[in-house]
């Protein structure tokens, strides 16, 4: 694959996305049936169970599976470009809803379970989802109980009848669980056996002739990303976009049919959606799910399972040497185990697999648009984040003017190319791209003279926090309608693990006696844990600089954040992770 080069402009464009190794449909319906089929007789997922139960599921169960899911929302009147909702941890009804709802010819709408009360209201109504297909019980949440408390109207329809107020485009809710949420009746809510029965009339043939008739060009799927905004964007992505990037996640990581990936972070996150998926499926290898990381059930699934992958976060990994059982477990069948991991630092473990480290990307391109495959060496890729990939298009451009800067100047990365997204939902085209199609990403970098990316960290706000993205704007937001709090502004600061820590500094009102636990725990209650700060910090307003707009100077607060931090002795990795649990 050859780069295309401008050489005296900051502009790269890789090669035509038909020269991508190993791609093949694209459209999630065809990718579900070439790996189902190619691979039929494989193990494709294996859960177990609380009660010592292990379910294994071959890629001929998961294709059925997708079946009777899409037969089942055919029935229930999803069609082209219906949303549904998916809101469910790692389990084999996630993937047989995602691909079920492509299928049967709609956008899957992916949820995060981390979801408080206040999050998912904003999300359904953003979304317009028609059908919320939904796990209950997720640690210590109940979302049956929440939706009913947020809309009440729940309790008193009936199944596939659903007229709310709250959500006006809601019809159907579907619940993987038993028992009836408060309130003392399902209401509105049926359950997975009773949504899967609607499907018995559909013939399969008319499902084979809807999947036939969805265009790489539809749209697929729908992801939140944090925005600068203050609440999530939802990011609409075509059919192309998504399956372009689990074919390339498959040759990316250089990785063989003995693949068997651990995983238990969420799939509504795209890049461990694209990162667990996309190596298994579609080289035909397994996928081990454990619902919601769990540091010492994780190493045991390690050994038991014989994983030869585990995605995770920096802070993930921290935390397994952290478990009781690190030391005794045997890890000796990873091979696809970085240098730069933690895992590596395991006694049992030998490899010399480099993973591919040198990427960009972001959710509104579905993860990559750079990089380098895996095993490449460092001398190749150097300090960079690589090259552009097929299909991709990526210029420097002033951050004011819009102009291309010329190669080597640092300013803001702008993208284009075929997993670019649709839109966000709710806004037009046209302020999101500028006038050649390009996406400004707020984010830094430039263009050295090989054509490599070099990303320098974000323009924008946005903090980076164990793999997920936070905005700041969003909470300090929800902290202006605590009493007593005057001012709040929300940074990232650098930390060894988690990359950032959200650190919020607040101004108080005279008198106000509010103190850092008070603070967390009322954000506890309206943000989901991995969003709410890890640290708050209180200034004075004398603390604070500001620019001529009257806008608080983010770079100077960050800079005090961490004086702070640091005279605090708060580095310690322990510390930060005991408060995160909480």
């Amino acid at each position: 694959m050859d780069t295309v080069v401008q050489a005296s402009a900051s502009i790269v464009y890789g090669p035509p996305l038909s020269e991508q190794p190993g791609l093949g449909a694209l459209t999630l319906p065809g990718y579900l049936r070439e790996v189902t089929g190619r691979f039929a007789d494989r193990e494709a997922m294996v859960v177990h169970q609380p009660d010592g139960e292990v379910d294994r599921w071959s890629y001929a169960d998961l294709w059925a599976m997708a079946m009777d899911v899409a037969r089942s929302l055919t029935a229930c009147g999803v069609g082209k470009d219906s949303r549904v909702g998916v809101m469910m941890t790692n389990r084999p009804e996630w993937l047989a809803a995602f691909f079920g709802v492509g299928l049967a010819g709609g956008a899957a709408v992916t949820l995060s379970t981390f979801s408080t009360p206040a999050e998912l209201q904003y999300l359904l109504q953003a979304s317009c989802v028609s059908v919320l297909l939904f796990e209950r019980n997720v640690l210590k949440k109940d979302f049956a109980t929440v939706l009913t408390e947020l809309a009440p109207e729940i309790l008193a329809g009936e199944p596939g009848t659903l007229v709310s107020d709250t959500f006006p485009f809601l019809r159907r809710l579907v619940m993987l669980g038993q028992g009836a949420p408060a309130g003392g009746r399902q209401g509105a809510i049926e359950t997975w056996p009773q949504f899967l029965a609607h499907g018995a009339a559909i013939p399969t043939g008319l499902i084979d002739r809807i999947a036939a008739a969805v265009s790489p060009a539809d749209p697929g799927a729908v992801y939140f990303s944090s925005g600068s905004t203050g609440k999530p964007k939802g990011v609409l992505s075509s059919h192309r976009g998504v399956t372009t990037q689990l074919w390339r996640w498959g040759w990316y990581t250089d990785v063989d049919d003995r693949l068997r990936c651990l995983s238990a972070n969420g799939f509504f996150w795209s890049g461990n959606f694209c990162q667990t998926l996309g190596p298994t499926l579609s080289n035909g290898g397994s996928m081990i799910l454990q619902p919601t990381f769990e540091p010492a059930e994780f190493l045991r699934l390690m050994e038991a399972e014989r994983v030869t992958m585990a995605v995770g976060w920096p802070h993930q990994w921290a935390r397994l040497e952290e478990a009781p059982n690190w030391a005794d477990v045997d890890l000796s069948s990873l091979i696809y185990v970085d240098g730069q991991t933690a895992l590596i630092r395991h006694p049992t473990v030998a490899t010399t697999w480099i993973a591919p480290r040198w990427s960009y990307g972001n959710t509104e391109t579905f993860t990559i648009v750079t990089g380098y495959r895996a095993n490449t060496p460092d001398e190749i890729a150097g300090d960079t984040h690589g090259e552009a990939l097929p299909g991709a298009g990526i210029k420097v451009v002033d951050p004011l003017t819009g102009e291309i800067l010329p190669r080597g100047q640092s300013g803001e990365i702008a993208l284009k190319g075929a997993t670019l997204m649709l839109g966000y939902l709710g806004v037009p085209l046209d302020e999101t791209l500028d006038s050649e199609g390009f996406f400004r990403t707020g984010d830094g970098g430039r263009i050295d003279d090989r054509g490599r990316l070099v990303w320098e960290g974000r323009m924008t706000d946005i903090i980076k926090t164990g793999g997920a993205n936070v905005s700041p704007v969003e909470v300090d937001f929800e902290l202006a309608d605590l009493p007593g709090v005057k001012l709040s502004r929300t940074v990232g600061v650098p930390h060894e693990t988690l990359g950032e820590l959200v650190v919020t500094c607040v101004v108080l009102e005279p008198g106000a006696a509010l103190d850092e636990a008070a603070i967390r725990n009322f954000l506890l209650t309206r943000l989901a844990s991995y969003k709410t700060p890890r640290r708050v910090l209180f200034v004075g307003d004398e603390d604070l600089s500001f620019t001529g707009s009257a806008k608080v100077k983010i770079g100077g607060l960050r800079e005090l954040a961490l004086e702070r931090l640091q005279a605090e002795g708060e580095a310690t990795r322990a510390q930060v992770e005991r408060q995160g649990a909480n």
